[in-house]
């Protein structure tokens, strides 16, 4: 294997010169640089990461920790957390998190507290006083993503206020009969998701002066759950609303499909808005409030690595809103 003293004699440069221009750290002319990359790049060296920890005190490693994999919105997260991470020159080491239990405290207790990380970000997690004490002693910057967490810097939507706008949303275009179907109020997501949208639907109700009692239905955050809820709901014209704010976009694609199912005709008989911005949003042509995942990602992304940057300016703990926005299609109209 090629060692940094064959670089160095390559480019007619001392070793250490070789060695700054490789890591980055220290200075280096633009000229020289070039030409020990060139002969880097020449001969097939690869610098041991290892040796670079011990010299920098940096893994380039950094631990995410995640509920879900397979959701929408947190695949979304993580192939933009990968993305922005490898081109700063870092790994990701992934922890698929489960809710509390004894696997999940020796995430923390053993494999965290190895300290191969040089930061953690916590995704849809909501950390609890002890576990965001233990990540802190480790003297890693520590970022979350989807919610407040104490003593913690933290990118999130606010849930309560996408919601009010998306109800806001039907009754401008004159809809007064209109439901809720969200998730469970008792099996919960982490942050109260869930209510946090119910109580958005709610306040944008009340606000128009009408009532939200028996206006919400639960079902999972999947399109299944969003097509039982639809077809429950939409089976009997008695009862069938004439607007429905979906606490998902994938709700809503199930909602559709039942109304579709039913001969319910979208967006003359029935309009429909959800919360995501889901990629097939635009396929379904649904109003929606787009999110924006990988943004909310870059965001975390930049606040870790400017911690890192910066080990004597900390990570100022406090909740970052990342910005929603309406996306009007065709799923909504005024009533007949």
């Amino acid at each position: 294997m090629s060692a940094i003293a064959d670089v160095a004699r390559l480019a007619g440069v001392a070793k250490a010169t070789a060695s700054r221009a490789l890591s980055g750290r220290g200075y280096v002319s633009e000229e020289t640089r070039r030409k020990v990359v060139d002969a880097a790049t020449l001969i097939g060296y690869v610098a041991s990461p290892n040796a670079a920890s011990l010299v920098t005190g940096r893994t380039k490693s950094i631990g995410v920790i995640i509920p879900f994999i397979s959701r929408w919105f947190f695949s979304e997260v993580l192939e933009s957390l990968e993305r922005s991470l490898l081109a700063e020159g870092y790994d990701m080491t992934l922890y698929n998190l489960p809710a509390h239990s004894a696997e999940r405290e020796r995430v923390f207790d053993f494999f965290l507290a190895r300290k191969r990380f040089d930061g953690v970000i916590s995704v849809g997690v909501e950390l609890s006083d002890a576990e965001v004490g233990l990540l802190h002693r480790l003297g890693r910057p520590l970022v979350g993503i989807g919610g407040e967490i104490p003593g913690v810097h933290t990118i999130a939507i606010d849930d309560t206020a996408a919601a009010r706008l998306a109800t806001e949303h039907l009754l401008s275009l004159g809809h007064t009969d209109i439901r809720h179907i969200g998730g469970d109020q008792v099996d919960q997501m982490d942050f109260a998701v869930h209510t946090k949208r119910l109580t958005g639907f709610n306040m944008a109700m009340s606000a128009a002066g009408l009532s939200a009692d028996g206006c919400f239905a639960p079902c999972a955050f999947t399109v299944p759950g969003g097509y039982g809820a639809g077809l429950a709901l939409f089976g009997d014209p008695h009862r069938r609303p004439t607007a429905v704010f979906a606490a998902s976009d994938e709700i809503a694609f199930g909602l559709i499909v039942a109304a579709r199912e039913l001969g319910i005709l979208i967006p003359s008989e029935l309009s429909v808005i959800g919360i995501d911005g889901h990629p097939y949003a635009e396929m379904f042509r649904l109003t929606t409030i787009e999110q924006h995942p990988r943004n909310q990602a870059r965001m975390a992304v930049e606040s870790l690595l400017r911690a890192l940057e910066q080990p004597s300016a900390p990570v100022t703990p406090g909740l970052t809103r990342a910005p929603t926005n309406l996306v009007m299609r065709s799923s909504t109209s005024a009533p007949r």
